[in-house]
């Protein structure tokens, strides 16, 4: 049997957790258990208790960091042995994957010693994000670490060309990469968009402020003065809620705007269904190097999308086929889209099959699963079975 070690030392990743990043862990993990692989996963933040499913993978948890930036960094480089330890001491693995995380370089390190196949899976450009948008301890220590590990990684997945760029300046060869963005798992959305009901825009994710919720809000008023029993469904959770609610409040909007909080993972499929298109801001002066795995699950809802044109997001909808793109910035654009597709319901239907129908063909967990052990060696041809 394959051995698989899966490791995530990202202490805001609950890897059992509902975040878009923790249902990428476990998804991931779904797909090398499909492969007939035994996986081990290594972790700070094992989250909640497993899904069913998930219970047989062996569960190695690690310290969890905390106290102020240069505390957390430096817990954080310590995990370094124990990563590399643990890996000694429940190997040996036919595989090695990683979920790059700040000051982790242990697990490339060990697999290039080893001669293990090895792949770095890298989702955003940690440590511009982490000096952007929070505080960063020990920056030259994270930028030496992550050297490191881009230099001993055999592969790198990177989510989009901009964290490949980003790979890249870090010492990644250029060979070695390979842009892999967000899947879906067919089998969590057998039912598509029930399109009934009074026309209901959605938002699904963690409520920060790069996923623009205040500016779809703002687009939501501008919509209901054309479509006045509009209603409009944000799923998730997060800093901004306490601001974006007033902002419903001060739009007299309280009535037709629901915030469901964090929900479990298993929950998400039946919120898409209750819509009628998904929506996926992102404000024009901020960086994008995102693979949203928002824009995926409404494909496989049978939504279609409207998103912001920034960075390649417009290039992840066909246009006009799957989905509409509009300006950043811009609510009136972003109204005008959503009045559209509330006028045409058998467009916004039409639209939503044919997202359903492209995303399960091309891009599923199982797809990725496959091109990583292909890419790794494991494998010389699709394993039977393999979407």
């Amino acid at each position: 049997m394959m051995r698989i070690a899966y490791v995530s030392t990202d202490p805001g990743i609950p890897v059992f957790g509902c975040k878009g990043a923790s249902i990428h862990v476990q998804e991931m993990v779904r797909a090398f258990l499909a492969k007939g692989a035994d996986v081990t996963l290594i972790s700070p933040r094992m989250g909640d208790v497993p899904p069913a499913d998930l219970r047989q993978v062996v569960r190695c948890p690690l310290q969890t960091p905390g106290g102020d930036p240069d505390e957390r960094a430096a817990q954080q480089i310590a995990l370094n042995s124990h990563v590399s330890q643990v890996l000694d001491d429940l190997g040996p693995f036919d595989l090695i994957y990683e979920r790059h995380a700040l000051f982790a370089n242990a697990a490339m390190e060990y697999a290039r010693r080893q001669r293990i196949p090895s792949v770095l899976e890298v989702n955003a450009p940690l440590i511009d994000e982490q000096t952007r948008h929070r505080s960063l301890g020990r920056i030259d220590d994270a930028i030496l670490l992550a050297c490191r590990a881009f230099v001993c990684a055999e592969n790198i997945l990177a989510v989009s060309p901009e964290v490949a760029a980003y790979a890249e300046d870090l010492g990644a060869q250029a060979e070695r990469i390979q842009v892999e963005p967000n899947a879906v798992n067919p089998s969590r959305f057998p039912n598509a968009a029930r399109f009934d009901g009074p026309f209901r825009a959605g938002f699904l994710g963690t409520l920060k402020p790069w996923h623009d919720v205040a500016l779809i809000l703002e687009a939501f008023a501008l919509l209901r003065q054309t479509v006045p029993d509009a209603e409009l469904l944000i799923v998730g959770d997060g800093p901004e809620r306490p601001k974006l609610t007033q902002q419903v409040e001060a739009a007299g909007l309280t009535d037709a705007v629901h915030f469901t909080g964090a929900v479990p993972a298993a929950e998400v499929p039946d919120w898409l269904a209750r819509m009628h298109v998904g929506l996926a801001a992102y404000r024009g002066d901020d960086p994008f190097y995102f693979s949203p795995l928002k824009l995926y699950e409404y494909m496989a809802a049978g939504l279609p999308s409207v998103v912001s044109r920034v960075g390649n997001l417009a290039d992840m909808i066909d246009e006009g086929q799957t989905g509409v793109s509009v300006p950043p910035d811009c609510p009136k654009a972003l109204s005008e889209a959503l009045g559209q597709l509330a006028g045409n319901p058998d467009l916004a239907q039409t639209m939503g099959r044919q997202a359903r129908s492209r995303v399960f063909a091309t891009q599923t967990w199982d797809h990725v699963a496959e091109r990583v052990l292909l890419r790794a060696g494991l494998v010389t041809k699709p394993i039977k079975g393999a979407a």
